[in-house]
């Protein structure tokens, strides 16, 4: 019994490649995400739906599954706030809507408790969001990959940039 050789074979997975294997960078530009948005408005029978998706995960740092998780009643559109939960721990908190995000999200209040909702009603997913992201990524003609956690780091990146000190990003739960 001792000199058997094992029945079953060893299946080890191959290392998984660092980011830069995949992508030049992992943040978009504002211009880059402006012509996401642009280019998503133009795009099928939802393009207003995933033009605002792409512009609320943006301008507030959301997560995937922060954005399709997002109800009606976390947004005041009259007054122009946003009650943000995060994930994975971190700080909930209440944000300001300027003009284009109320623009972009009062045509799509309908009977769903969820902000963005598929044609059938329900709410849409994080691989939709991963979908359509990738989809207007490739009709922008980017010369890279596009995945939603590159909204989140642009959004650090343009607060950054606007000068908000890096300790008031913890308001879009942003930490490093």
């Amino acid at each position: 019994m001792a000199d058997a050789a094992p029945t079953t074979p060893n299946r080890t997975l191959l290392r998984r490649q660092p980011n830069t294997a995949y992508r030049q960078r992992e943040y978009l530009t504002e211009k880059e995400v402006e012509r996401l948005i642009e280019a998503a408005r133009k795009r099928g029978r939802n393009g207003p739906r995933d033009a605002a998706a792409i512009l609320v995960a943006y301008r507030h740092g959301l997560r995937a599954a922060e954005l399709c998780s997002l109800k009606w009643s976390q947004l005041d559109l009259r007054h122009g706030r946003m009650h943000v939960n995060r994930a994975k721990g971190g700080i909930e908190s209440v944000h300001p809507l300027h003009g284009p995000q109320l623009r972009a999200l009062r045509p799509l209040q309908g009977k769903s408790p969820y902000v963005f909702v598929t044609e059938a009603g329900t709410p849409v997913t994080t691989a939709w969001f991963l979908r359509m992201l990738q989809r207007t990524g490739e009709a922008t003609k980017l010369p890279f990959a596009v995945h939603p956690h590159m909204l989140r780091h642009a959004c650090g990146y343009k607060l950054a940039n606007d000068g908000h000190d890096t300790r008031s990003l913890a308001h879009y739960g942003i930490r490093r």
